[in-house]
């Protein structure tokens, strides 16, 4: 063995220790939460408060609390849902941007019993409603600058909610004053109304990319195990903060980049909203440690300007999902980032995967010692149908490595409880049933992952994201992928549109560009890079790419203005036969393609 080959060896091994030393933190963090049924997160939470009063715990614009400031405002807010004679079990909906007072409003509901169903701060009119009356709430908490879409949303509910104002423009009925009247010490014997693991914490919705939002139900259990799981992998002490910008509504940003620090003595910036532009000033005014990132922040990083701040900072560790291999290199060489943690996870998913060896573009992999406990399988899927394949005898059929295939997982009591939605009707449609043998049931994930030979996995489409073109699947997340590699390309979303007279949907690319891009090198680097069936025939070219309040791409509302020139101001483009570059789409060029007179 070379030189080389030893240091590449030794490099390695130590990646090996490092990984299974996180691995083991995960493991003895969370290992004693069945061993006390009744400590939920907030008495949890009280302990380290003792340990740590007078230590920041929460950052933002708005308000700042210590851990003890905080344990006393979640008293106040169990103590308010107390004397609203709100029932353990019942629920109250929160509407509020983001800051630190929104976590200790749910904190202290569920201190009591209650489900708190937190509703997307963006989110108006019947979308609104539907989220509302899904959760069967009795009161909904609306900060003064979201009250206007609330009250509006409501309007023609039936048997609507109360509805109950933050913040000093209310008046001497809003909820503030209220909180002033009732005590933060501890509560009482004869107050507390303490949770189990087992019963309801949250509720919190999906995104609603295939229709209106579905709240999936997470247990008090699932919301320890969260916080103390991720506060072992990360490593979490004392002396970390946590640079928050991702909504307070959603599982990462309002769970896990909370209280994985806040449960090891860290501290917590929240953010109202992520800005490329104050991003690397504002990691360093906080002197931040850790920063959770999700979808595209980082490719937003990485094709932002220069800034002074950007290497003057104590980032440790950036953690979070959704990053590509390719712009993983680049931010961390950029940015001097020493790690990456990224992993797979889903709100109602029963399982999840965590690249903890720093492998640039998997999504993670289950650990052997692990695999008794998170029993996860990619099985064959059929594309006509929508649905994994079975065989002849009715069953699913496993993936061989690096095959493309539906991600699904075992639903038991060894760590793989699916605990669904609010509706049953939509969790039976998560579960498969009799998937290897007779009265198996495993949970559909919705996402086509390949698994490689060392065990790592790998996202390759949404389902439904997938399309049929000239007899084969494409996969628009890998193609994106290709796409935005080339020279000029900021970003790039890849979906099927269907032409007239043709099978399937042909590829069409929405392009955020910069001044150095060319039409001709795009399509050369598509036919170098790409098989025929996956370049992509039309083209959306702009200077970015409209995104939801989670930075993820508004691909259906793309594919539904199709490559129609009167159906958007953007410049549209056709890969014509035989060319060498791209035709702008006007309306004569239109008719053609879609009369057939063009052969594609």
């Amino acid at each position: 063995m070379n030189a080389h080959s030893r240091t590449a060896a030794a490099s390695a091994d130590a990646a090996r220790r490092s990984a299974s030393k996180d691995w083991l933190r995960a493991l003895q963090s969370s290992s004693a939460i069945e061993q006390a049924p009744e400590r939920t997160l907030a008495f949890v939470l009280d302990d380290v408060a003792a340990a740590h009063a007078d230590a920041i715990a929460l950052l933002s614009d708005q308000e700042s609390f210590t851990f003890r400031a905080l344990v006393e405002r979640s008293n106040r807010y169990a103590r308010w849902a107390l004397a609203q004679t709100i029932e353990k079990g019942g629920v109250v909906c929160l509407l509020m941007e983001n800051r630190a007072e929104y976590v200790a409003v749910w904190l202290g509901l569920t201190r009591v019993g209650v489900t708190v169903a937190l509703l997307n701060a963006n989110l108006s009119g019947a979308a609104l409603a539907h989220c509302v009356e899904a959760a069967n709430a009795r009161h909904v908490v609306v900060s003064q600058r979201l009250l206007g879409a609330c009250v509006e949303a409501l309007a023609g509910v039936e048997s609507a909610p109360t509805i109950v104002t933050y913040g000093e423009a209310g008046g001497d009925a809003c909820l503030d004053r209220a909180l002033e009247r009732l005590s933060g010490a501890p509560l009482t014997p004869t107050e507390r109304r303490d949770p189990s693991l087992a019963e309801r914490a949250l509720y919190i919705y999906t995104s609603g990319t295939t229709g209106l939002p579905k709240a999936a139900i997470v247990s008090h259990r699932r919301l320890l195990t969260w916080s103390l799981w991720f506060s072992g992998l990360i490593d979490a002490g004392p002396q970390d903060r946590m640079y928050n910008c991702l909504p307070l509504y959603h599982s990462v940003g309002g769970v896990v980049a909370v209280f994985a620090p806040l449960l090891a003595g860290g501290s917590v910036a929240i953010r109202e909203r992520f800005s490329a532009s104050r991003f690397w000033d504002e990691i360093a005014a906080f002197d931040c440690t850790l920063f959770q990132y999700i979808g595209e922040l980082c490719r937003y990083l990485v094709n932002a300007p220069p800034c002074p701040k950007e290497t003057a900072h104590r980032l440790r560790l950036a953690v979070g999902n959704g990053l590509r291999g390719d712009v993983w290199r680049a931010f961390q060489s950029r940015f001097g980032v020493p790690r990456v943690l990224e992993f797979y996870a889903a709100t109602e998913s029963n399982f999840s995967l965590y690249n903890v060896e720093g492998e640039p573009g998997a999504v993670g992999r289950t650990p052997p010692f692990l695999a008794y406990r998170f029993t996860t399988q990619i099985v064959k899927f059929d594309f006509e149908r929508e649905e994994p394949m079975r065989d002849a005898e009715g069953r699913c059929v496993r993936c061989a490595v690096d095959e493309a295939g539906e991600a699904i997982a075992r639903i038991d009591a060894r760590g793989g409880e699916f605990e669904g939605y609010s509706s049953r009707a939509e969790s039976e449609k998560k579960m498969l049933r009799n998937v290897f043998e007779n009265g198996d049931a495993w949970m559909r994930s919705g996402d086509l992952m390949r698994k490689d030979a060392r065990g790592f996995f790998y996202f390759v489409d949404r389902i439904g994201d997938t399309f049929r073109w000239k007899g084969e699947n494409v996969a628009t997340f890998e193609v994106g992928e290709v796409l935005a590699a080339c020279p000029g390309v900021v970003d790039a979303i890849v979906y099927g549109v269907e032409v007239a007279g043709h099978d399937g949907r042909a590829g069409m690319a929405a392009l955020a560009v910069d001044a150095t891009f060319d039409l001709a090198g795009l399509r050369r680097h598509a036919e170098a890079t790409l098989p025929p069936y996956a370049r992509p025939l039309f083209l959306r070219v702009g200077e970015a790419l409209e995104t939801t309040e989670t930075f993820k791409h508004k691909k259906r509302a793309l594919a539904a203005q199709g490559f129609d020139p009167r159906a958007t101001g953007h410049a549209l483009y056709f890969a014509e036969p035989g060319g060498d570059s791209y035709a702008r789409i006007d309306a004569a060029l239109y008719e053609r393609i879609v009369s057939g007179a063009i052969r594609l």
